[in-house]
C-alpha cells in the first residue's frame, strides 16, 4: 500500500492523516528524520511558515526534507505551500525551494478574514470547497509550473512535476478530491521509480 507522511511538527496533521486514508493511503506522523525513509509521499501541513521553519531547523529536517523532495511527491498545503516557494514576497531567503513560484504570506488578510470559497481545480473538480486561513497565494510562477486553480485572479493551486500545493486547507473538509490527486501522483511517481 502507498504510504504517505505528514510533517506533525505544527499544523492539521490528523485531519491530513484521515484525508489520506479516505483516499486509500497509509498514513503517518513524520516527527523524526529517520521517518522519512519508508515513504512514497510527504503532505506539509498548514500552520505558521515561520514557526514550523524554527522547528524544521531545531530538528534538523531542511537538507533531510530537501533530499526526500529530490525523488518522491511533496504536497504543500498554506503554510506547507510557503515552504516549497523558491521566493517569498518581502523576504531575501526561501525555505524548501521546491516550486519555481513567488508567494505572498497571509495575502487575503488576517484570521478574520478568513474564509470559504468554492473552487475550480484542474484534473479534480469543478465545485471544491477551499478553506482559506491567514492564507497565501501565489504572485507568479515559473514556465514549468501548472496552475491548477485561480481564485479572485489570485493563483491558489499550482503543481510543479511531482509537487503540489494549494494556499487553502482542503484537509479541513469531507472533500477528498485533492487528497486523492495527491494519492494519484505519489502512484505514478512509485510506478516510474519500479
Amino acid at each position: 500500500m502507498t504510504k504517505i507522511g505528514v510533517l506533525a511538527l505544527q499544523g492539521a496533521v490528523r485531519e491530513h492523516i484521515k484525508a489520506l486514508q479516505e483516499s486509500g493511503a497509509e498514513a503517518v506522523g513524520v516527527k523524526r528524520i529517520d521517518e522519512l525513509n519508508d515513504l512514497d509521499g510527504l503532505v506539509i501541513p498548514g500552520g505558521e511558515s515561520t514557526a514550523m521553519r524554527r522547528l524544521i531547523d531545531k530538528y534538523e529536517f531542511l537538507e533531510p526534507l530537501k533530499a526526500f523532495a529530490k525523488e518522491k511527491p511533496v504536497f504543500g498545503t498554506c503554510a506547507g505551500l510557503i515552504l516549497m516557494a523558491k521566493t517569498i514576497q518581502g523576504q531575501d531567503t526561501a525555505h524548501l525551494e521546491l516550486i519555481d513560484m513567488t508567494v505572498e504570506r497571509n495575502a487575503f488578510g488576517r484570521q478574520k478574514d478568513s474564509f470559504e470559497a468554492e473552487l475550480q481545480i484542474k484534473g479534480v473538480g469543478e465545485d471544491v470547497n477551499g478553506v482559506f486561513i491567514r492564507a497565501p497565494y501565489i504572485v507568479n510562477v515559473g514556465k514549468d509550473v501548472e496552475v491548477l486553480s485561480v481564485h479572485n485572479d489570485r493563483i491558489v493551486a499550482a503543481r510543479q512535476g511531482h509537487f503540489l500545493c494549494a494556499a487553502f486547507h482542503p484537509e479541513l473538509t469531507d472533500d477528498y478530491r485533492l487528497h486523492q490527486f495527491f494519492v494519484q501522483m505519489v502512484n505514478e511517481t512509485k510506478k516510474v521509480i519500479a
